[in-house]
């Protein structure tokens, strides 16, 4: 197999800014990981679609997958890479990467064998795993391979030389200041970024109260805030039901079954459970928090949501490289009171955010978000320019614009380059969403920004193709002549989504009438 070059780069430049020292008392998660699976012992910490794995189940493996990367001199400032499935065996690999001291990424997966293969040689992984699940998304590398279970093209075994180690606990290697947790982006546009932590900082990252009642229900994929949510689910001592989808019936019925408690989806996910005929006849009743992100959530989808689900919705702001910022939880989801319609919640304890103006001054309640938190990545893996550009003096750089309101919370108002001006007025594409998903027949649409027009994807209720007169009125109405001039109606059955499930920007702008 031939390796896909990355481009040259200066390799003092890619270095990370020194992350600050931890603070006192900070232990490295997987200690607290294999403390909580010793508490667990013989109770099902885990649920998923091959059964189920009790705290010491987990445990061994993790110690005999330990052993065996050991074996293999993986160590300090290496870095593990998985294309990982929802699965124990995944997860112990991930846990047993920390035990010996090295770093760990789940690979996302952007389409085409092209761009994975020009991502795995810019993070230059010390080893690659694969999985009979994943072996399709494994793109020509050069990087060493082992497999979990039989992957053609692949004869090294790591559960095989798992399975060959000494019973004994493998005894924890991990320091805060090394190389801890590499995560990876959805890569939209382009090769995915990878955003690098320390141990101390993800340490911080999945910090978390001792909860031993949460069920917490995992369909997303392992490259985003799934692994987050995993390990704090395990540290607080709850249990983990882990499923390959996040199709509304099924997630629904598991809901039922498994007396889930905690339900992570990104918003066009929200969308179909929500509005899927299942929510009146399944028992929702465990439910306690249902937390969207990664879109704009406007209000009139909020108000739906309340109405369809109850007062479980948590909304929160956040993305890879800076963890969860904010959180609107559900004592306080309101979509009836305008000033909580827009709201991404109260900024979390430990985290810093400041806001920029066009002229480069900070402002003291509105402008471009930059946020500063023990929790946050130090840079990028081997992107320079892109480390340059967001991570600056401690602070990382969001791009996004966003408001605090006279009562603390957070707002964010989109893409800073997606937001403008017109006739004296800030259009944002969240407002505008707003406003399609209020006339009639609209059930759900998502607005982006391409160059000088906006392009706004529009589902309907029926299946009808949705009016683009009726659209264009409205936001005329609400948005002025000069907007509306600039807007282009895409009627689509569906929205297109990312791997992650997010709205798929490009695909939307591709969509629409070239002039």
């Amino acid at each position: 197999m031939t390796n896909t070059a990355a481009e040259p780069v200066d390799p003092a430049s890619t270095a990370s800014p020194t992350p600050p020292p931890p603070p006192p008392g900070v232990h490295p998660s997987v200690d607290q990981i294999v403390g909580a699976l010793h508490a667990a012992g013989d109770r099902v910490v885990l649920r998923h679609p091959e059964g189920e794995t009790t705290g010491a189940a987990l445990l061994a493996r993790i110690h005999r997958y330990a052993g065996a990367l050991a074996s293999l001199g993986v160590g300090p400032g290496d870095l593990v890479a998985q294309y990982a499935p929802n699965r124990a065996d995944a997860l112990a690999v991930r846990y047993a990467t920390h035990l010996v001291d090295a770093g760990a990424v789940y690979l996302s997966a952007p389409p085409g064998a092209d761009r994975r293969a020009q991502q795995l040689a810019q993070i230059d992984p010390a080893l690659v795993v694969v999985f009979p699940q994943t072996a399709h998304l494994l793109p020509e590398t050069g990087a060493p391979l082992v497999a979990v279970g039989p992957v053609p093209g692949v004869p090294r075994r790591l559960d095989e030389l798992a399975a060959a180690q000494s019973r004994e606990p493998f005894p924890s290697r991990s320091h805060l200041s090394d190389l801890g947790t590499v995560l990876s982006s959805g890569g939209t546009t382009g090769i995915p970024k990878s955003s690098v932590r320390d141990v101390a900082a993800w340490a911080a990252a999945v910090a978390t109260p001792h909860r031993p009642e949460r069920r917490q229900l995992a369909s997303g994929a392992e490259a985003y805030l799934t692994q987050i949510l995993v390990a704090q689910t395990i540290i607080g001592g709850g249990v983990v039901v882990l499923r390959d989808d996040s199709e509304p019936a099924a997630l629904l019925e598991q809901v039922e079954a498994e007396r889930i408690t905690d339900l992570f989806l990104v918003e066009p996910q929200l969308v179909a459970l929500m509005d899927h005929p299942d929510v009146a006849r399944r028992d929702l009743s465990t439910l306690r928090t249902l937390t969207h992100i990664g879109a704009s959530a406007p209000p009139a989808l909020r108000r739906r949501a309340v109405e369809r689900l109850g007062p479980v919705l948590q909304h929160t702001y956040g993305a890879s490289e800076m963890g969860i910022v904010s959180a609107l939880r559900p004592d306080e989801y309101d979509p009836a009171d305008p000033g909580r319609a827009t709201s991404a919640g109260r900024v979390l304890p430990g985290v810093e955010v400041r806001f920029r103006r066009d002229d480069g001054a900070l402002d003291p309640e509105f402008g471009s978000i930059e946020v500063r938190s023990a929790a946050m990545a130090h840079g990028y893996r081997n992107r320079p320019v892109e480390q340059a550009e967001h991570f600056v003096d401690g602070w990382y750089r969001t791009g996004d614009l966003g408001r605090l309101g006279a009562d603390g919370h957070l707002h964010i108002l989109g893409r800073a380059a997606d937001c403008a001006v017109v006739d004296g007025r800030l259009v944002t594409p969240t407002g505008i969403e707003d406003t399609l998903m209020r006339v009639p027949g609209v059930r759900y649409a998502v607005v982006v920004a391409d160059g000088d027009r906006r392009v706004a994807a529009v589902q309907s209720w029926d299946g009808t193709p949705a009016d683009p007169r009726a659209c264009r009125d409205a936001v005329a109405a609400e948005h002025g002549d000069a907007v509306a001039a600039t807007f282009v109606v895409v009627a689509v059955d569906e929205v297109p989504l990312t791997e992650q499930g997010k709205p798929d920007r490009s695909a939307i702008s591709a969509r629409a009438p070239s002039s």
